[in-house]
């Protein structure tokens, strides 16, 4: 196996410009440069991270621990972290949970093992186990989406309170009493914040007494059970409110089979938004929250402790939603 000295001697340089190339750590001329890249190519020089790491005490390297990337709204989030960690010289694990507090533990372990440099986190739970053994072993941990009680972290998140409020103001303002909300589990920080806003817009509109929330998890099978459930009361509702996007798109699937037409017989409106990749012809009236943002801005906190940047306060980036309005939601009320 090639080493350093090896790279070195075909390239005809010292060692110490080939880990400056190596490295990028000061000025190398061109030529130079070219030589020991050439030189790395044709012996297939692979450079000893761990090794590099071990000295410097860090290891070049981030994780990402999300929910389910099967969402895409993760999946935009992971692009952001990405491409902001990459630019900086970082690689990126990416770790899913599934929504599993053992899972994040698990994960958390193995972190603390492979020498992470700093953790992003979307809490799968409201437990603060994971950001605890994290910090007990000195590693950096930023939250994404969701804060966790009694710890006080630097955090990116959207207003998901605010987001939930308008959304059930617009469908108030058309005249809807009867709007349930279909919500994730209790106690996840965004979805008590989206049933707050979903509870301060109903008593806004005088509407206390019609006020159902339904939870369950962020799944679209949750979305489509609790769908048929709140099909099945009376009265029936007249629109229904999906807490994030996996939640509507199994309402509208309970809606399709139970022959509902969408806006025509009932309203829906969610939380989230699709990809324009995923969704040919845009239906669902919604509030999307700028994830692609989210993981910029989550990285560049994350960075900003890893820099050496004197931050001693902890730092909370709040971002707004915006409301899309599009035929989910239907037209006013008659009547």
């Amino acid at each position: 196996m090639s080493n350093i000295n090896d790279v070195a001697k075909l390239a005809g340089v010292s060692s110490i410009t080939v880990s400056r190339v190596i490295n990028n750590s000061s000025y190398v001329s061109e030529t130079t440069r070219k030589k020991v890249v050439d030189a790395i190519a044709e012996l297939g020089y692979v450079p000893n991270k761990l090794a590099s790491g071990l000295r410097s005490k860090r290891s070049d390297t981030l994780a990402l621990v999300i929910t389910d990337i099967t969402n895409p709204f993760f999946t935009l989030i992971a692009r952001g972290v990405e491409d902001v960690a990459s630019a900086a010289g970082y690689t990126v694990f990416f770790c899913n949970t599934d929504e599993s507090e053992e899972k994040e533990i698990n994960y958390s372990n193995i972190l603390v093992q492979q020498q992470v440099d700093g953790v992003l986190l979307v809490p799968a739970c409201s437990s603060p186990k994971s950001v605890r053994f994290l910090d007990q072993n000195k590693i950096p941990v930023v939250l994404i989406d969701r804060s966790v009680p009694e710890i006080k972290k630097d955090i990116v998140r959207c207003n998901s309170e605010e987001g939930a409020y308008e959304l059930v103001k617009l469908l108030t303002a058309q005249g809807h009493k009867k709007i349930v909300m279909i919500s994730g589990p209790k106690g996840v920080s965004t979805s008590d914040d989206r049933v707050a806003g979903y509870i301060r817009a109903m008593n806004e509109a005088g509407l206390d007494s019609y006020k159902k929330i339904l939870n369950g998890a962020f799944t679209q099978n949750s979305g489509y059970e609790l769908a048929i459930q709140a099909l099945s009361d009376e009265p029936q509702p007249t629109a229904l409110f999906g807490a994030n996007n996996f939640l509507s798109i199994g309402i509208l699937k309970a809606l399709r089979d139970s022959s509902k037409k969408v806006p025509d017989d009932i309203a829906v409106v969610g939380f989230d938004d699709l990809p324009i990749t995923m969704v040919v012809n845009p239906f669902l009236t919604v509030a999307a929250q700028p994830a692609y943002e989210m993981g910029k801005k989550a990285a560049g906190l994350l960075l900003d402790r890893l820099s050496g940047k004197s931050v001693d306060e902890i730092r909370e980036i709040i971002l707004s939603t915006e409301i899309i309005k599009r035929q989910s939601s239907g037209n006013p009320l008659i009547g």
